[in-house]
């Protein structure tokens, strides 16, 4: 194991997410992978979004909580190079080894990343209130 590898996982900890007889290739990525990187670089996701709507100067704080998560949904979905930042910034905290899986099916797990962000940041939606220090 590279001195990388060893570093990422110290980092990223444990699995997380259920793995049984069942669970396909894709999810026990998802768990062993994917969602220990999303909860290890989840303040950083808060802040870039924060900054995203400060450089936006959106009126982020006077929406109702349902436009709020509207809109960070369709943010993430629609604004292709802020999709890709927070793309490169998962992939970012693979091993060589999982960057290798990911490339092999990279559409599909994409997805998966995308889904749980917008899940990530949905349910902390109180903490995109908060004023950055841009």
């Amino acid at each position: 194991m590279s001195n990388r590898d060893h570093f990422i996982n110290t980092l990223r900890g444990e699995t997380l997410g259920e793995i049984n007889s069942q669970t396909s290739d894709e999810e026990l990525f998802q768990n062993q992978t994917l969602r220990p990187v999303l909860k290890l670089q989840n303040d950083l996701y808060v802040e870039i979004f924060k900054y995203y709507i400060i450089k936006n100067k959106l009126p982020f704080g006077a929406f109702s909580i349902d436009k709020k998560l509207v809109y960070i949904e369709k943010t993430i979905l629609n604004d292709n190079k802020f999709r890709n930042l927070l793309i490169g910034i998962t992939i970012g905290f693979l091993k060589i080894e999982e960057y290798k899986i990911y490339t092999k099916n990279s559409s599909a797990l994409n997805k998966r990343i995308i889904t749980m962000l917008i899940e990530r940041l949905k349910s902390q939606v109180q903490l995109l209130d908060e004023p950055g220090n841009y």
